[in-house]
């Protein structure tokens, strides 16, 4: 990484401690800055308690509620409603098709297909429902750009779009020249490419906010500021502790993302990994004649260490770096709130991508903790003896496979037999991982090595045999994480 290419205000820029994501300010704001909904306070019963009140927990309630407008079904959020990576994201909502050749590989051809399928409806049913209930959430189906900026890494999406082809959808996921690409986005970086069509984006914050109040509408019981301290069975039944109360239950769903990792049942499927955000001033004027970026689509490059970028309705570009830190023991603390050196690459990827943005300033930086499985995809599974449910492992693409994960889990509460229940995500991600700390120094091992191998890859097309060595691990142990060898 160039450190010549970051002004001394890039340099400086750091998230503030306890200040919620610029979307979610703006998404509060548009609300008038309400009060939290009152805290749990007593013990309760109800058909299903969820705790978690991000995408994936209020897509589980509202389609609850849809199904029978007479279910008891109490959400437990330990801060407000989107105060995770629900209302902090990059505002991606993604398909699957850019990792076809993979799930047809893992799941085979039927399967595999189902899986796409149901992403791309995710896509397209997040649209619709926000038309459906009046919430503006800046959604923008325009598709979603994979660039490659190193000879290293041009066409690692040609397997993917060989396996939209066979899928006779070549529509999908289609190859772009360089000058196809420059079509779009003016980057000097930018070497060739693929266009995703099931792909759009969001103002996150106003996305799950919104989920929230049409909930509430449907007659769902939120309690904020209420954190689920432990969840056992209780006879027949099962319940959900919290400070001052409890939530007594036919099923609970525990939709926590990262802090999934810090809960027995899912400590060895999931990790908890830093990602951080930075965004521009907004520019509308510069972003048309500089870059000729106006169709809306979104950007990622072909770092496994991505890059992701997209353009918002006020002329901003956000912009974010994967590759952050993993948390010990799924503890979630300050350091996975938006890392220094995590902003930096961020802020270097947007001076590195748009040179003639030189004089352009960067007025926010945020972050926090995702959470990633063994195998890159989300999954729901039962435990306790099928009274839980839980759901864990977006790895940074959970906007879209958030909704359809929201289907499962209600049909699981319901114990629907219906197909999306039959996916290969219902059940435990595998392989797990290991204990700690071999879990904690392996993966901070291995994210060295990675950034290190890419950063090698961009800087002159060559990687250190260690770096490839080590970050080719995961590979080998049967994880779907990393580059290949």
């Amino acid at each position: 990484m160039d450190a010549s290419l970051l002004t001394d205000a890039d340099r400086r820029l750091v998230p503030i401690p306890g200040e919620r994501s610029p979307w979610m300010r703006e998404a509060l704001a548009d609300e008038g800055d309400p009060p939290p909904l009152a805290p749990l306070d007593r013990s309760i019963v109800a058909d299903v308690v969820i705790v978690g009140g991000g995408y994936t927990g209020l897509w589980t309630a509202h389609e609850l509620l849809v199904r029978d407008p007479s279910r008891r079904v109490v959400v437990l959020e330990a801060d407000i409603c989107g105060s995770g990576p629900s209302g902090r994201n990059g505002g991606f909502v993604n398909s699957w098709w850019d990792e076809a050749a993979g799930l047809l590989d893992a799941f085979g051809p039927e399967a595999g297909r189902a899986m796409i399928d149901a992403s791309a409806d995710a896509v397209r049913a997040i649209g619709s429902w926000c038309a459906a209930h009046g919430v503006d959430a800046h959604y923008r189906p325009s598709g979603m750009l994979v660039v490659s900026t190193t000879p290293a890494h041009d066409g690692r999406w040609a397997e993917d779009v060989a396996a939209a082809h066979r899928l006779g959808d070549a529509a999908a996921l289609e190859d772009l020249s360089a000058e196809e690409i420059a079509d779009r986005c003016r980057s000097p970086r930018f070497r060739g490419g693929a266009l995703m069509r099931d792909a759009a984006t969001v103002h996150p914050a106003r996305l799950v906010r919104g989920l929230r109040r049409v909930c509430l509408e449907l007659g769902a019981t939120i309690h904020e500021g209420t954190r689920a301290t432990r969840i056992r069975r209780h006879g027949r039944r099962i319940r959900v502790d919290a400070p001052n109360g409890s939530v007594e239950a036919d099923r609970a769903v525990l939709a926590v993302n990262a802090w999934a990792a810090g809960w027995p049942v899912a400590r060895h499927r999931v990790l908890a990994w830093g990602s951080s955000m930075v965004r521009s001033e907004p520019i509308p004027e510069l972003i048309a004649s500089e870059l000729g970026w106006t169709g809306g689509e979104s950007i990622v490059d072909a770092r496994v260490s991505v890059h992701y970028l997209h353009v918002t309705r006020d002329g901003r570009i956000a912009i974010g770096a994967g590759g952050g830190r993993p948390a010990f023991g799924g503890r979630i603390g300050a350091s996975l709130g938006g890392e220094p050196d995590s902003v930096v690459r961020a802020a270097f990827a947007f001076r590195s991508f748009f040179p003639m943005l030189r004089d352009v300033g960067l007025s926010d930086a945020w972050g926090g903790p995702i959470d990633v499985s063994p195998d890159h995809l989300p999954h729901a599974w039962r435990a306790m003896g099928g009274r839980l449910l839980v759901a864990a492992g977006y790895s940074g693409n959970g906007v879209g496979p958030s909704h359809l994960l929201g289907q499962i889990l209600a049909a699981l509460a319901l114990d629907s037999d219906e197909p999306i229940t039959r996916l290969p995500i219902v059940g435990p991600p595998s392989p797990p991982y290991p204990p700690e700390p071999f879990r904690y120094v392996g993966a901070r091992v291995i994210r060295e090595a990675m950034i290190r191998r890419e950063d090698g890859e961009e800087a002159d097309g060559r990687a250190a045999w260690l770096a490839r060595a080590v970050s080719s691990i995961p590979r080998r142990l049967g994880y779907r994480l990393g580059p290949g060898g």
